[in-house]
């Protein structure tokens, strides 16, 4: 029975480890304001339910692996937290397509957006640069590489 216990414990131990990595892993790879917050404070859940960047109240939070993310409702947060991974953005909330063409961490603008097989991919729309029209003119090749590129930061 010891030995159960002792085993218990080392597993309970190495869990907790591998869930802080984890997270320190998210926050340190994830595109992020200071606070920990995603999206620039956009509300994930809008962009599948409006079809459009809602911002999210600050009252309306919800942290998923020491990620914030922000709500325009209750019943989005609700949904969020029924299920985290359907609605958190592709590559840590980093430009789509500079993840794909370079594999680089390229800030977005959060109103520049595309669901795609039901995952949310968000671009850089700043400087006379719409990164997103240029996905689309090779959306699989360039989604193949960011999702190999991405493997490179998170682990």
């Amino acid at each position: 029975m010891k030995k159960l216990n002792s085993l218990l414990i080392v597993l309970t131990v190495l869990v907790i480890s591998v869930s802080a990595q984890k997270t320190a892993d998210r926050k340190a790879q994830f595109n992020l304001a200071k606070s920990g917050l995603a999206i620039q404070g956009y509300d994930p859940v809008a962009y599948f339910v409006n079809n459009k960047a809602v911002e999210g109240k600050p009252e309306i939070a919800a942290v998923y692996n020491g990620v914030t993310y922000q709500f325009a409702s209750t019943k989005n947060k609700e949904a969020f937290n029924a299920n985290p991974a359907k609605y958190e953005p592709q590559y840590g909330g980093w430009c789509a397509y500079a993840m794909g063409s370079k594999g680089e961490k390229v800030e977005i603008d959060p109103q520049t957006f595309k669901i795609v097989d039901g995952k949310l991919f968000l671009f850089y729309n700043k400087l006379l640069t719409n990164t997103l029209p240029m996905w689309n003119k090779d959306e699989t090749h360039l989604k193949t590489n960011a999702d190999q590129n991405w493997t490179k930061f998170v682990h």
